[in-house]
């Protein structure tokens, strides 16, 4: 946090320094990203994210979408458009917001991200596997998280509503939104967070978009065995995620 020196911002553990949630995944030979925060660049950087494919949206959030110029390395390295997923009402916010990634390019030399829209208003199949969006709501505006195989991942919600229960029975791991311990109108709280997850019953679960309230060795100390705080860095592998 910005001007801000508390124990976690000022802490040494690695897991402690959070930059904003995104997650790659990774099947059939093919990297998805989910959101390009304005930490894109050094994210992929640290964790040699050397190609991407695609990029899927959760919703049109400052702190989700602003990194979406430095894509245009993988359209580099790609040598084709990347193909970008969103709900209709986030893609106008991109296409309003980067106008000049979604034209024909007509200079050449000009380094730009060339990206190829494509509207979720759906169940999703990409490169072959079925990514099924789920309506969240967030605040005034709705997001979109996503159930593909067994794997779930819901960030930025503050709810967990009966119809999108229902598409998240029987998962392995599910990534959730949970903030910090107090309520918020937005998002998540730690107590709520876990009794949706007690209520879904994955396999196992973790935190995820947390602020600087507690620590991530303090927050795991409470939580219960199937249940951690993801950080930034931490790779998951999905048994049994019927993917090719």
């Amino acid at each position: 946090m910005i001007g801000c020196h508390c124990p976690v911002c000022s802490s040494t553990d690695k897991r402690d320094q959070r930059t904003r949630c995104s997650i790659l995944v990774s099947y059939c030979g093919k990297s998805v990203l989910v959101d390009t925060t304005p930490e894109l660049r050094l994210q992929a950087i640290a964790n040699k994210v050397d190609l991407i494919h695609a990029v899927v949206f959760t919703h049109g959030h400052a702190d989700h979408i602003f990194g979406l110029d430095d894509v245009r390395r993988y359209n580099t390295l790609l040598g084709s458009p990347l193909p970008v997923y969103a709900a209709e009402a986030t893609m106008r916010t991109l296409q309003q917001a980067f106008s000049y990634a979604f034209t024909q390019q007509t200079q050449t030399g000009v380094y730009r991200p060339e990206l190829e829209p494509k509207i979720i208003d759906g169940p999703q199949e990409i490169f072959g596997v079925n990514w099924q969006a789920i309506t969240l709501p967030h605040g005034r505006v709705s997001v979109l998280g996503f159930r593909i195989g067994n794997f779930a991942y819901c960030t930025d919600c503050a709810e967990i509503p009966a119809p999108a229960r229902a598409m998240l029975q029987n998962l392995d791991t599910l990534i959730i939104d949970a903030l910090r311990p107090r309520p918020h109108p937005t998002h998540l709280s730690f107590s709520q967070a876990l009794a949706i997850i007690d209520d879904l019953k994955p396999r196992r679960a973790y935190f995820t978009h947390l602020s600087h309230d507690v620590s991530h060795q303090d927050i795991e100390h409470d939580l219960p065995a199937n249940v951690r705080v993801a950080h930034d860095s931490m790779i998951l592998e999905i048994p049994g995620a019927s993917l090719p």
